[in-house]
Order: C-alpha cells, then sequence, then structure tokens
C-alpha cells in the first residue's frame, strides 16, 4: 500500500531565549501523517504542544529541522509562500475562536473564500454553515452567539475550503461538555467524510481517544502512544484504545 504523506517533521527543534538562557520548547521532533489520519498531540500544560502546532503549520519558524507540509519544505518558502500555502491547504480551529467581531457569520466563513478569489464564496459559505447546524444564524454577529455557535462558525470557516489538513488547537477547551462533544462530532465528520487529515492538540483524553493515533509530548521530545512512560514505536502505529 503506497501511504499519502501530507504532513512530515525531521528533526524539528525549537529554542527561544529566557531569563536563564537558551530554553528548548521543541526537542528533535520526527514523524509523519498520512492523508486522512486523524493524530491528537496530548501532555502537560507547558510540554511544547501549541508550539509544535504553529511549526508544523508554518505559523513559526524553527530553530532546527524541517516541516514538509502538502509535500512543500516550508523553510524553502518566503512568508507570502506560506500563507498562500495555508490558504490553499490548511484549516485552523483554536480554543477562542477568533472570528472577526464586525463580520457576520456568513461573512466570517466567506472570508477565506473571497480572499482565494472564490466566485461561489456566498454560496459555499451558506451551505457549510447549514452543515455545521446554523443555517437559521447566518446574519447573526459574533458577539449574537453562545460560546458553542461561534465555535461552529469557526470549524465552517476553517473547512469551507476543504482543506487538506485541519489544526485544532484546544477546540473543546473553552466549552461545556455537550457542546464540545457536538463540535467533537463535526471534527471527526470532517475528518472522515472529507478525507481531511486532523491534528489536534487537547488535554481532553477522551477527545484524544477518539484519533487513530496518540503523540504524547513531554518537555519538548515527542512520543508516539498513550502516555509518557510509553516508548516511541514508530509512526504509523494505532494507540490502544483509539479507533480509525
Amino acid at each position: 500500500m503506497i501511504r499519502d504523506i501530507v504532513l512530515e517533521a525531521r528533526g524539528l527543534t525549537k529554542e527561544v531565549n529566557s531569563p536563564d538562557g537558551p530554553l528548548t520548547i521543541v526537542r528533535e521532533v520526527s514523524f509523519e501523517v498520512n492523508r486522512g489520519e486523524s493524530v491528537a498531540i496530548v501532555g502537560a500544560s507547558g510540554a511544547g504542544k501549541s508550539t509544535l502546532l504553529a511549526l508544523l503549520a508554518g505559523l513559526d519558524s524553527p530553530s532546527a529541522g524541517e516541516v514538509r507540509l502538502a509535500g512543500e519544505p516550508l523553510s524553502r518558502l518566503d512568508e507570502d509562500g506560506r500563507a498562500r500555502l495555508r490558504a490553499d491547504r490548511v484549516g485552523f480551529v483554536f480554543q477562542s475562536f477568533h472570528l472577526i467581531g464586525s463580520l457576520t457569520a456568513l461573512e466570517n466563513v466567506m472570508l477565506p473564500l473571497e480572499l482565494s478569489g472564490r466566485a461561489d464564496a456566498r454560496a459555499a459559505a451558506s451551505d457549510m454553515l447549514a452543515r455545521v447546524g446554523l443555517a437559521a444564524r447566518l446574519h447573526h454577529y459574533p458577539r449574537q452567539l453562545s460560546g458553542g455557535e461561534q465555535q461552529r462558525v469557526a470549524l465552517a470557516r476553517a473547512s469551507v475550503g476543504r482543506p487538506m489538513v485541519l489544526f485544532a488547537d484546544e477546540p473543546t477547551g473553552n466549552l461545556d461538555t455537550v457542546t464540545g462533544e457536538r463540535i467533537a462530532e463535526l471534527l471527526f465528520e470532517l475528518n472522515h467524510g472529507s478525507d481531511t487529515t486532523l491534528v489536534l492538540v487537547t488535554h481532553d483524553r477522551t477527545l484524544a481517544q477518539r484519533c487513530r493515533r496518540l503523540l504524547w509530548m513531554d518537555a519538548g521530545t515527542l512520543r508516539e502512544g498513550g502516555g509518557p512512560q510509553r516508548a516511541a514505536t514508530g509512526s504509523t502505529q494505532t494507540a490502544p484504545g483509539t479507533h480509525a
């Protein structure tokens, strides 16, 4: 079987300066993710999970190592080139929604399509908002929506362009249990229904265990499996208790 690798990290390292000297946040991380996989990155606060996600998405630059996203080595692209790649191939969902307050739900979802020149932006955005259960809220502003509704708008915006990779950073972190479960269902519907690769950072072990793979991050290093006591075992192992 030929694997279709859409995300690859090799020797990825991120160091920053601190009052006590150089601090390594991500240390020599290497792994691959295939098209259509779902991968959860878990670990304690401060383990480097969000920094790793930013490096994988090209939002931050590593101190050493390489990321290939959709076959493109990010180090060979300038800032504009990375932005174009993200616009064409990547979607983002964050804990704090990041909606534009002066735009309606419909306009927020239309925005990335309009920026890419899509003539059907309004129709595609309306359809995606209907898919996430917000057909009756198209013309509401973020301040008029609940937290769960805002996150559904954010998810619709992230997925409307049918990205190759969807990065989600604590997507249910600000939501109650019931609303968080609805967002999780939508994430996995996109993953399975559109063959979109899902890479998420979460503290929610129940959410993480729904992914095909678990990657545990501890003090900047990454291990395959369900906890810090498990040694790395290769890039394609399915963690115990998970499913596709």
